[in-house]
């Protein structure tokens, strides 16, 4: 029962958002993702799926890729991404499918771990942050607080957290994500976003006992990232 993760799938069942227009490594890179997810995942492990799934508008055009990754082996948790504006009310979400589970101000237990996450946001660190990212930003805090504190209410003590954006910028400055992780102890934090010129600056390994794991497909060459046996 291993865990992996993979995230910005970027599916485009409809045809209308071909990825190749990002550089050749996206040419039909869902078939690459399928490809390596039969190889790699096997029925009984977990994926965590850290956002920007679909590029579809709307659910009905989304359900398509939903079905592509319900049809791979493994049991799937997702986060929101950016670009994931089919994303309906968690409610109706988590009632379509037996093998995937959505999180939004919730989580799901893998073994002895709670997972748990949110979207996120850029941060106050960024140079154009604006009066409005700092709303959502603020908002993107609470849900994540809500998420763990959820889990340990729940008894939960051991935490993996999925959040689309990254938690900080490039010099790895503080952020109230970070602090979050502190607060709860959290292990490991799965992160995506990242694409292109974005990859040069990416951090990964642990600071202050948590531990960042970037998972982009591009960055991962389409092929899940094992997290823990």
């Amino acid at each position: 029962m291993a865990l992996y993760a993979i995230s910005d799938l970027h599916l485009a069942s409809t045809g209308n958002k071909p990825m190749d227009v990002f550089g050749d490594k996206w040419y039909k890179h869902h078939e690459r993702i399928q490809e390596n997810w039969n190889n790699i995942v096997k029925e009984e492990d977990t994926i965590l799926v850290a956002g920007d799934i679909s590029w579809s508008m709307r659910m009905e055009d989304g359900r398509e890729d939903l079905n592509f990754i319900h049809q791979l082996p493994g049991r799937k948790i997702f986060v929101k991404g950016n670009h994931d504006y089919w994303w309906t009310s968690i409610t109706k979400l988590n009632s379509m499918y037996e093998d995937m589970n959505f999180i939004q101000n919730n989580f799901f237990a893998y073994e002895n771990y709670a997972i748990c996450g949110t979207r996120g946001w850029i941060t106050p660190s960024a140079s154009k942050f604006t009066s409005h990212d700092k709303k959502v930003y603020d908002r993107e805090l609470i849900r994540l607080s809500l998420s763990l504190n959820m889990a340990k209410k729940a008894g939960y003590s051991k935490f993996i957290v999925m959040i689309h954006y990254p938690p900080t910028n490039e010099s790895f400055q503080d952020t109230g994500f970070i602090d979050i992780f502190k607060t709860y102890g959290v292990e490991k934090v799965i992160y995506g976003h990242l694409h292109g010129y974005g990859l040069n600056n990416v951090f990964e390994g642990i600071k202050d006992g948590v531990e960042y794991i970037l998972t982009s497909c591009d960055y991962i060459d389409f092929s899940p990232k094992k997290i823990m046996d």
